[in-house]
């Protein structure tokens, strides 16, 4: 793809990699269209189970395009579940339940906390606010954006104006949800697209992910 992966431009410190908020919003709006069709618009569904920025294709107008389907699996059925053994990914966006049955099964769920994560990802290394450390665990994004999210739009870091605001809250309110650490309790990505376009007045505040900092 023309413009190569979304990891080039949400990763890099050099200017003209930088994509503002609106194309940043759009990017994750044509993300969550695409894991819909997966999930829900082909004859048989599929699970990427590998949704990550590196994973994620930009054309020459920034349309996002999933690719490496290496990890792929197809879901026969409509409640289908799988085996945490068949299935892996890439750290720091693999679902809890891949790792321990103990938060639920693995289903199509996981390539929704994955969504999430990269989502997050997206907002929290736009404009990483020059007083914190990366290596601080306090700053790992999730917990820090929860917790400051009321101030977003007014705090060192994020040049947001009034207009953006909005998109940049909603992009937020979805990351968290989709990272619920029960699946049961995270969004369809159906439910992600129709929240993507809704009033974030219409966004109610999720939990606090129990393992945002692990």
């Amino acid at each position: 793809m023309s413009n190569g992966s979304l990891e080039k431009y949400i990763h890099s410190e050099n200017l003209k990699f930088t994509l503002g908020w609106e194309k940043l919003y759009q990017i994750a709006v044509g993300i969550a269209r695409g894991l819909e069709y997966l999930h829900r618009g082909c004859k048989t569904r599929i699970v990427h189970f590998d949704i990550k920025p590196h994973n994620i294709l930009l054309d020459q107008d920034f349309c996002p395009k999933v690719s490496d389907f290496g990890l792929a699996q197809l879901c026969l059925r409509k409640d289908s579940i799988f085996s945490a053994i068949d299935t892996r990914g890439t750290i720091g966006y693999i679902a809890p339940e891949v790792f321990s049955r103990n938060f639920g099964v693995v289903s199509s769920k996981s390539d929704v906390y994955s969504y999430g994560m990269m989502i997050l990802e997206m907002v929290g290394v736009r404009n990483t606010p020059p007083s914190c450390n990366k290596s601080d665990s306090e700053y790992y994004f999730p917990n820090w954006i929860y917790e400051h999210y009321n101030q977003i739009g007014h705090m060192e870091g994020f040049s947001v104006t009034i207009e953006l605001e909005e998109i940049v809250k909603k992009m937020i309110l979805v990351g968290l949800w989709c990272i619920q650490t029960i699946p049961g309790s995270r969004p369809s990505m159906s439910r992600v697209v129709d929240m993507l376009h809704c009033s974030v007045d219409d966004l109610e505040m999720p939990p606090k992910p129990t393992l945002s900092s692990s």
